[in-house]
């Protein structure tokens, strides 16, 4: 077998390794969090100290830009969606209309146990009260980000929804207009032209002008995907703010056997090392011939794309791979190790396969199902987990803006009845303190 193809070749096929053995075998890009934070903390520490004339000169010593106003105004966003081509404005309405199908079907339900005759526990999912979503502007345009956030905000109810992107020199310091235009068709006008790092921490701090009044109110929560800066700046203000997670570099990995279509393979893994150079792209197979053929379709293609220095350094880069393997028992243990944002199972019966998935962001079960149509207008979000963290955390939804909050309701009679427990286990902790407080509710009977 020839593999001086783009992708490197490891052969699994005679191991059966353990979990830990697997993700060595398949490491990530280098992706130092540690050394970015130590570029962020200036840029927290002058915006937590700082007003908004020091947002602004971050802003032009970074983006190269000053905007004329953090705040994006409503006019600007309403222009942006009059000059929207109309082809992208009607595909944002179709991906938007699919995407609110998916999430009110994600909407949560309070529950009600009767622990004891008398006694209720009631469990209410509140909505946070506001939330600061984050839209990239680096090397591409998102607006499909802005309906992943938003939506799922919108849905869970969140009142108090402000969203931010890098301002552009291109366009005069604010956003990019497709941005703004989606923002317009979402109902959202609290917008900021502001990116990075600069931007988590206004959020998590707020920003005042020079006489002390706000023109950003900080949020609860941030969510949405960016650079490496915006991650160690989540990963810094996590605790002062909720995060959904620490995004890093893009993922797919391919679980296909031999009906696939090394084509569909090959535009599939090019798709996604498209966004970074630092992304990974992944097949696992049993089949040598398919290996064989995705390189040949990997070299062919490669060159013709848009961004082919890109690609190709993704491709090359040691997170990307070509695993062969003795059966697709043995891709789903590996899959599930890697644990990959984007898993698509290209096999004959996917359906069967996905049942031993258990770790992913999100999968894409069959030829049909690619994920740059979870990426638009498949109804999913694809605000999901990178790095592995697929093994214990979820992508982006309606869950996300809402928090479980428990309403305890007992009677005298219920309360009576478990009363000697509670002191018991308090004299148990040596928190006497806890039992007096049960104790006090006998003393006027």
């Amino acid at each position: 077998m020839d593999m001086s193809s783009l992708v490197r070749f490891l052969d699994l096929s005679s191991q059966s390794l353990g979990k830990s053995d697997y993700q060595r075998a398949l490491p990530r890009a280098d992706f130092d969090i540690n050394a970015a934070l130590k570029v962020v903390d200036p840029i927290i520490e002058r915006i937590r100290s700082g007003d908004v004339d020091d947002l602004l000169q971050i802003s032009e010593e970074l983006d190269g830009v000053r905007p004329a106003s953090i705040r994006v105004p409503e006019e600007i966003i309403d222009q942006a969606l009059q000059t929207l081509p109309e082809e992208i404005r009607s595909s944002l309405i179709e991906a938007i209309r699919r995407v609110r199908i998916v999430h009110r079907d994600q909407q949560r339900l309070k529950s009600e146990s009767n622990v004891v005759e008398g006694g209720v526990v009631e469990q209410r999912w509140i909505p946070i009260d506001r939330v600061g979503l984050y839209v990239p502007g680096g090397q591409a345009v998102y607006p499909s980000s802005v309906v992943m956030n938003v939506v799922p905000a919108q849905i869970a109810g969140v009142g108090s929804i402000a969203l931010a992107s890098p301002p552009q020199k291109e366009n005069n310091g604010w956003p990019h207009p497709t941005i703004l235009a989606t923002c317009s068709l979402l109902g959202i006008t609290e917008v900021y032209a502001m990116g990075g790092a600069q931007a988590i921490a206004t959020f998590a701090f707020g920003i005042r002008d020079a006489q002390g009044e706000f023109i950003c109110e900080k949020v609860d929560l941030v969510t949405g995907p960016g650079n490496i800066y915006v991650a160690a700046a989540k990963r810094a203000l996590k605790g002062i703010i909720g995060i959904d997670s620490e995004a890093g570099p893009t993922e797919i990995a391919i679980i296909a056997d031999e009906s696939a279509y090394a084509s569909d393979i090959a535009s599939d893994l090019i798709s996604q090392a498209e966004h970074d150079k630092l992304a990974a792209a992944i097949l696992i197979t049993h089949s040598r011939q398919l290996i064989e053929d995705v390189q040949r379709e990997l070299v062919r293609r490669v060159s013709r794309t848009k961004h082919e220095s890109r690609i190709r350094a993704a491709l090359t880069g040691k997170q990307s791979a070509m695993v062969l393997v003795r059966d697709l028992s043995q891709a789903a243990e590996i899959a599930n190790a890697y644990a990959a944002e984007h898993l698509e199972l290209i096999v004959e019966n996917p359906e069967v396969l996905s049942r031993e998935i258990r770790n992913a962001g999100a999968v894409f079960l069959g030829r049909f199902s690619p994920v740059s149509l979870g990426d638009y207008s498949a109804g999913s979000n694809h605000v999901l987990p990178t790095g592995g963290c697929a093994c214990h955390s979820s992508g982006l939804s309606v869950q996300t803006f809402l928090k479980g909050v428990s309403f305890i309701t007992y009677s005298e009679r219920a309360f009576r009845e478990i009363a000697t427990n509670v002191i018991t286990l308090a004299q148990a902790e040596d928190l006497p303190a806890h039992g007096e407080a049960i104790e006090a509710r006998f003393e006027f009977k």
